[in-house]
């Protein structure tokens, strides 16, 4: 299931777009405030926002150009400003698209879908095998043989990362900023709490992994 931030603070808004994103296959999360999307996008990870300009404690678009420094993740902004220096100045700074208020919620879809496809893997580039190991992106699921692994949200991010490395070492700097962004300091200690856990789970020793590899002083590739 494809997962849908919704980052406005009109809750008329919030609530239409929660209802009409569900009946369209989207897991929805909502917020209020530039604070609470922006620990949003850090924690549920989702596939794509839909940003207002108009919030109460930031610009939108000061968000924006913030998110941009560490995430890809499409952004399509909302807004009742249809000015073409507006428009402009906001795609300039990374949003996907530009729809303004009140919008057809058919052509928001539509716009989201392309949105979508612009970063999502090619259809033949959607697993990655290592082994008995198959990580699968449509899927946001990872299996090891036969059978999926219980993984946290978090825990498939990382393994998710290593994967679209293709066996190149990733460093903790880089895996830092790429799960948690501004916060990347702050988890430093939590990265490694949940290596420890992912190997639990992927290795049939986890004193001697085999897949999750700590490149010592360096970081961690996916063998």
């Amino acid at each position: 299931m494809k997962r849908a931030l919704v980052i406005d603070d009109e809750p008329q808004i919030r609530r239409l777009l929660e209802i009409a994103l569900e009946t369209r296959g989207f897991e929805v999360f909502v917020a209020a405030s530039a604070t609470e999307g922006l620990q949003a996008v850090q924690s549920v990870r989702p596939d794509i926002v839909l940003l207002d300009l108009g919030l109460p404690d930031r610009e939108g678009g000061d968000l924006l150009s913030e998110l941009r420094t560490w995430s890809t993740i499409p952004v399509i902004v909302l807004s009742v400003r249809d000015l073409e220096s507006d428009i402009v100045r906001l795609l300039d700074a990374g949003a996907d698209d530009y729809v303004t208020k009140p919008f057809n919620i058919e052509e928001l879809f539509a716009r989201m879908n392309v949105a979508l496809r612009r970063t999502r893997p090619d259809a033949r580039e959607t697993l990655y095998v290592a082994g008995d190991l198959v990580v699968d992106f449509a899927e946001r699921e990872v299996r090891k043989g036969e059978s999926p692994v219980r993984l946290t949200p978090t825990e498939y991010s990382i393994v998710a990362e290593l994967a679209r490395a293709g066996g190149r070492i990733l460093t903790h700097a880089q895996l830092l900023r790429e799960l948690w962004g501004p916060l990347a300091e702050v988890e430093r200690g939590s990265l490694r709490v949940h290596i420890s856990s992912l190997r639990k789970k992927l290795e049939s020793d986890p004193s001697r992994p085999v897949h999750l590899v700590t490149e010592p002083g360096i970081g961690y590739r996916l063998r």
